[in-house]
Parts: structure tokens; C-alpha cells; sequence
């Protein structure tokens, strides 16, 4: 829980206060707690606390003789570098990180007013650090781990001497925060307990509580609409294949935004098998599935209405079965393209090509952002630290980038062409489904943007940063919830240009 408190930081009688500093030019850090100053200064002089980024010191306060206050006080650096919302948000996702080793249970950070930043977007972003630090995965322990932090945190406070907008950020701040760690959640879980039907069962439940519509297209269906890369891909799998479709439709003559995720609930590469090791993360494939709807979640709960909105997760297995896709197979796509399938396991490009044909013609939306992890080669490419991001229109390409570089979550623009195109020329098809190892994470954007037409279209190859991303003190280990916060900064920000 994140709450505005009103309790003066001097009186709080909680388990951790936090105090947030800068680095001086020259001298010990300033801090507002008189108390609080003189045991800075003495850890300054001492050569142990000059207020660097990520720097901590904890100390127990006297309580004897005087009027009960917080049993652990912990000041934190921020460093001398621009102060940036991402600044706030590292320092947040430590706090969390710290009060948890330290087993507090709850704790106030007092906002550093006194800082040139805007107070709503600093405790904003301390709200985010703070919760998505917090997190925890934790449904399959059966006892605690001792090497690991005690519980979770119960109680997140935030004290400011003036409550202007603040609680609205933080309340912005939570529930983009819970959106994110859901994202988690779903990826966090087993192949054998996220499988399509959980999709689905996911996005008919947001419905239900959101007040939005949710269409769930069966194998029957996807059959009769000729959905042949999803239903091509699910041919080795026991579990049946879904798609789902979630609408958030809250302004009449609002522009209409299509997003689409990767739902690949288990991807072993078919009988292009994957090798055994590291394939334990391949429940992670379906993590822009998750991306989509916890955004679609956050954007409803907020009650954003300058977008209409539609999300489709295209769900399936990747299994090696008796009537898996075999290399050479010939499938047909939604909308009737050929596809030579070269590689099973280049089969998030099937799946997202239905669907993305599909809500296309069905939506007529004014723009599309797709959203999977797609390629080994971004990894190579970019390596953890950035999402690839490729499309066919400059200005939704440069929103997006924005809204990534606000939230902490970089992309980084590679180019399409034909000469990239050309790599997919099939001789018995219209495409094949891999272009080789050259430029692949652009080829498999060309292969999607074979099935987007004219409408403004951008591709977010997440497989580098949806888990395993750049560490930092607000993402746990595993799985990330990458790219839940960017799409909602996006929808939150978005405003047409005029002409």
C-alpha cells in the first residue's frame, strides 16, 4: 500500500525513515533532521558517507528519555549528477531493497523537496521504485529462504510538507506499478501454470472488474478465420491455442491504438528444438502478452481517455508433437499469404502476424505497437540494456522512444528496408519465416510488416530486456514486467499533432 502520510517525519514511529541527500560540492550532505545532519557529518569526516548515488547509512536512533520515533533511520545518495525521474526511481527500488534485508516491515520516505524537480513527478517516480522494488516471487516457497530478505513490505508511506497533485501521482504510481509487477507474476509462473487458457482467463477477469470487452477466439474459431500461424504453431501441443481480444473503448472520437503481444506460453522450438540448456526461461516467451494486457490493466484503472485501446494476445505452446510443424512446411496466413516455415522456432512471427492482420482489418486502429521477444539477435545487438525497436512511422517511433526513456526502459531504433525484405523471398511461398543469421532481428520486423499494410506500425523486440534486464535496484532477478510502463507512459502522453 502507498500512501500520503501526515505524521512529521520527527514523530514517525515505524520501522525505517528514509532521508534522501545530493553530494555536495564541498562538505557533508544537508538533510533537513537536525539529528539527522550531525551523524552525517560525522560519517562525512570519518570518509564513509559523502551522499554518492546508491550510497547508504543506517543508524538506530537513541529512543530512551525522549519521545518514541523510527527504530532505524536510513539516509540515502543521490548522488551530484542531473536528478532525472529515473534517479528517483533507483533510489525508491533501494530504499524497498534495504528495508527488506533489514527486515522492516514499513517505512516513510520524506520527499526531498527542497531539491529544482518537480515534486509530483519526483514522488511519482519514488512511488514506482518503491513498489517495483519491492517485488517478490514467492507462490512456490514452502519455507523461507534464510539467505533471502523477510517478508514483504506492508506499509509504503511518502511525507511531504505540501500534498499538492501528490496524491494522484502516487496513486498513478501504484497502480502502473501493480500492472508491472502482474506482468511479472505471469511470467514468473511454471509453463504447466500459464498456459493460453490462464490468458484468457486473465483478460475475461479485467473485464469483468474494468468494465471493458473481452472476445476469446477458440481453436474452432481461429480455424474458420484461417489463422494458420497460430493454429500451425499450437500443432504440437496438447493445449488448445486462444486468442484474446481486450477492448477499452472510452472515447468515442479518440484515435484508436492496437496492441499486440507475443503470448507464447512455452517455447521449446518445436522440432527446430531449442537446446536443453537455459530452455527453463523459455516460459518467458510470452511476456509481450503480459506487457499488453497489464498496460491495457493500468490505462483502464487510471481512466485514460485520450486513446481508444485494443489488445491481442495470439496464446500458444511451441511443442515438438506427432503433428508438430515440420522445417518446409507451408502454412497460410490470416489474409491468405503463404508463409515456408524454414524454422519452428522462428514462431512468434507466425503467431504475431495473425493476429496483427486480423486486428487491422477488424479495427481499422490509427496506429499499432507490437510487442515480443522475438529474436536472439537483439541480444547480440543490444544486449540487455536496450529494446530493439523498428517500424514504418517516425513520429509514433519517436513517442515511444520518449516514453521509454522517461520510464528507464531505453529502445533503440534499427532500420527496415527491401533489401532486408528480400532475405524473406521464398521459392514455393510468399515469404519464408527466417531470413538467416544476418540483421535478424530486422528480418523478422520485415516479415511482421509484411502484414501491417499502411497503418503506422512499430515493432518492440523485448527478448534482451524482458528479463535478465540491466540491474538495477527496482528489478529483481527473472523477469522484468519491461515495457508495461513504457505503453502506458505513451497512452497517458499521447496527443495528436496538429497539422
Amino acid at each position: 500500500m502507498l500512501t500520503l502520510s501526515t505524521v512529521q517525519p520527527g514523530e514517525y514511529a515505524g520501522d525505517l525513515l528514509v532521508y534522501l541527500v545530493r553530494e555536495a560540492k564541498k562538505g557533508a550532505p544537508a538533510c533537513p533532521d537536525p539529528e539527522v545532519a550531525t551523524l552525517v557529518k560525522r560519517a562525512h569526516a570519518a570518509g564513509d558517507f559523502n551522499g554518492k548515488e546508491g550510497q547508504s547509512l543506517l543508524f538506530y536512533p537513541e529512543q530512551a528519555g525522549r519521545k518514541k520515533r523510527s527504530r532505524r533511520i536510513l539516509v540515502l545518495g543521490l548522488g551530484k549528477e542531473e536528478l532525472s525521474r529515473e534517479l528517483f526511481r533507483k533510489a525508491g527500488g533501494s530504499a524497498a531493497s534495504l528495508a527488506m534485508k533489514g527486515k522492516s516491515k514499513n517505512l516513510l520516505v520524506v520527499l526531498p523537496e527542497e531539491l529544482d524537480f518537480d515534486p509530483v513527478a519526483m514522488a511519482e517516480s519514488l512511488g514506482e521504485g518503491l513498489l517495483l522494488g519491492a517485488y517478490r516471487f514467492r507462490k512456490y516457497k514452502s519455507q523461507d529462504d534464510p539467505d533471502s530478505p523477510a517478508g514483504a513490505l506492508k506499509g509504503i508511506s511518502l511525507y511531504a510538507g505540501s500534498s499538492k497533485g501528490l496524491r494522484q501521482a502516487l496513486r498513478t504510481a501504484g497502480l502502473v506499478a501493480r500492472a508491472a509487477c502482474a506482468a511479472r507474476d505471469m511470467a514468473n509462473e511454471p509453463g504447466s501454470h500459464w498456459t493460453p487458457a490462464h490468458f484468457a482467463e486473465y483478460a475475461q477477469d479485467l473485464a469483468r472488474r474494468l468494465g471493458l470487452r473481452c472476445r476469446v477466439l477458440d481453436k474452432a474459431r481461429l480455424r474458420q478465420l484461417g489463422m494458420g500461424g497460430i493454429l500451425g504453431v499450437n500443432q504440437g501441443s496438447a493445449q488448445p491455442p486462444k486468442l484474446i481480444v481486450l477492448e477499452y473503448m472510452p472515447a468515442a472520437k479518440a484515435p484508436t491504438l492496437l496492441m499486440v503481444g507475443k503470448g507464447l506460453t512455452f517455447d521449446s522450438g518445436g522440432i527446430s528444438l531449442k537446446p536443453s540448456s537455459g530452455m527453463e526461461e523459455m516460459k518467458y516467451d510470452m511476456c509481450g502478452g503480459a506487457a499488453v494486457l497489464c498496460a491495457m490493466q493500468a490505462a483502464a484503472e487510471a481512466g485514460l481517455k485520450n486513446l481508444n485501446l485494443v489488445a491481442i494476445v495470439p496464446a500458444t505452446e511451441n511443442l515438438p508433437g506427432p503433428a508438430a510443424l515440420k522445417p518446409g512446411d507451408v502454412i497460410s496466413q490470416y489474409g491468405g499469404k503463404t508463409v515456408e516455415v524454414v524454422n519452428t522456432d522462428a514462431e512468434g512471427r507466425l503467431i504475431l502476424a495473425d493476429a496483427l492482420a486480423y486486428g487491422i482489418q477488424k479495427y481499422k486502429p490509427d496506429m499499432v505497437v507490437d510487442v515480443a521477444t522475438l529474436t536472439g539477435a537483439v541480444i547480440i545487438g543490444l544486449g540487455h540494456h536496450h529494446t530493439g525497436l523498428l517500424g514504418t512511422d517516425d513520429a509514433l517511433c519517436e513517442k515511444l522512444g520518449e516514453a521509454g526513456r522517461r520510464c528507464g526502459e531505453p529502445l533503440w531504433r534499427l532500420p527496415l528496408g527491401p533489401d532486408y525484405t528480400r532475405q524473406l523471398k521464398s521459392e514455393i511461398a510468399d515469404l519464408k519465416n527466417v531470413g538467416g543469421r544476418e540483421g535478424g532481428t530486422i528480418t523478422a520486423a520485415s516479415f511482421l510488416k509484411e502484414f501491417v499494410g499502411d497503418t503506422p506500425w512499430a515493432h518492440l523486440d523485448i527478448a534482451g530486456t524482458a528479463w535478465s534486464f540491466t540491474e538495477k535496484s527496482y528489478i529483481p532477478k527473472g523477469p522484468s514486467g519491461i515495457a508495461v510502463r513504457t505503453l502506458f507512459d505513451f497512452i497517458r502522453n499521447w496527443r495528436k499533432e496538429r497539422a
